[in-house]
């Protein structure tokens, strides 16, 4: 079975600077991209950043040059440092993997259980 594992998550000063993890468990032939995905109230689920298996990263308009997605591959897991924190970067945070089974086959796309991350001023 395959788990994806947040940590990091909770209140926050606004300005502040916290670093989510999340680590990919299981039969794992290989992961492709990881990402973080966010969604705040009554608004529809947003990518946050990505990361592919290579090292290329994308980001959302919104966060580019306050945050930084990175990954370990020898320990399957993805980081998503946040510098700078605003109001608006309030919401449920999700991490995202897709990857190989050691059956191979499919791509599969799995998900985090979301870690919260409030924003205070």
């Amino acid at each position: 079975q395959v788990q994806l594992v947040e940590s990091g998550g909770g209140l926050v000063q606004a300005g502040g600077s916290p670093r989510l993890s999340c680590a990919a468990s299981g039969s794992i032939f290989s992961i492709n991209t990881m990402g973080w995905y966010r969604q705040a109230p009554g608004k529809q689920r947003e990518l946050v950043a990505a990361i592919t298996s290579g090292g290329r990263r994308n980001y959302a308009d919104s966060v580019k040059g306050r945050f930084t997605i990175s990954r370990d591959n020898a320990k399957n897991t993805v980081y998503l440092q946040m510098n700078s924190l605003k109001s608006e970067d309030t919401a449920v945070y999700y991490c995202n993997a897709h990857l190989l089974l050691q059956l191979g086959g499919y791509e599969y796309e799995y998900w985090g259980q979301g870690t919260q991350v409030t924003v205070s001023s």
